[in-house]
């Protein structure tokens, strides 16, 4: 299998204007993202719509594509990447320009789900350690994901499912496995150009997550697990929490 990663990345930002620019131990974050990524594949592109953005990359010596500014998600933007600078890679990564500290075997993970040739899409879980407070796994802005026996996801919900029947929503993690969803996917290039096709589903309307799209129309999104802690950036609380955990572990 051939691979190529493309890490979206956007100036604008609610929370957080300009983030993939922002320092972190003296470099932009999305220079940490890169240099991750590329350690694992050679083949590594940043996917922007601001020149700002596509200059840094330049700087350090990684590739750059610009996109048009009007794509609804990183997955649009990535289709349009591959379409320009592709070269007939089987599957496309598509990684968060926002994941500074993400490891080479969360990103091998991902790529072994494709050893089986069932697998359409992938995507990343990390299991929720029952010892962390109860409202971590209760934030909506955290998506769950249910898994089946042989590791297909069957829903993501920003709600805690399952439902655990008489016990104290506190206690539901001590009795169950629950599993965080990370937003890391991979897909085969034929599925990425068909699922952009694909108008909005249902349950994607409701929960505002468009893998459910994807499986509403059928296709089957193999999951990879990991227990490495990752820190992302979505706020500039975020990016000194990130400056303390790289000097912690540089």
């Amino acid at each position: 299998m051939n691979f190529i990663a493309i890490i979206p990345a956007r100036y604008a930002s609610t929370r957080f204007p300009g983030k993939p620019l922002a320092l972190l131990g003296g470099r932009p974050v999305i220079e940490h993202v890169w240099r991750r990524v590329a350690a694992v594949v050679p083949h590594t592109v940043v996917a922007t719509d601001d020149e700002r953005i596509a200059a840094a990359v330049r700087a350090f010596g990684g590739e750059v594509v610009m996109t048009r500014p009007d794509h609804k998600s990183g997955t649009d933007r990535c289709w349009e990447a591959y379409i320009k600078c592709g070269t007939g890679e089987d599957v496309v990564i598509n990684v968060q320009g926002d994941e500074p500290f993400i490891d080479a075997s969360q990103l091998r993970g991902i790529m072994a789900c494709f050893d089986n040739a069932k697998t359409d899409i992938a995507t990343l879980v990390k299991p929720f350690d029952a010892s962390r407070p109860y409202a971590e796994l209760e934030n909506p802005n955290t998506a769950k994901v249910v898994v089946d026996s042989a590791w297909k996801a069957r829903y993501f919900s920003r709600s805690v499912i399952p439902f655990v029947r008489n016990l104290p929503r506190e206690q539901w993690p001590q009795c169950h496995q629950y599993y965080i969803h990370l937003g890391m996917y991979a897909y085969r290039a034929g599925v990425l150009e068909a699922i952009t096709r694909l108008p909005q589903s249902s349950l994607e309307l409701a929960e505002s997550l468009e893998q459910l799209r994807w499986l509403e129309n059928g296709y089957t999104i193999a999951v990879a697990t990991t227990t490495v802690a990752t820190i992302g950036i979505d706020t500039p609380e975020d990016l000194e929490a990130a400056q303390t955990f790289l000097q912690q572990h540089s």
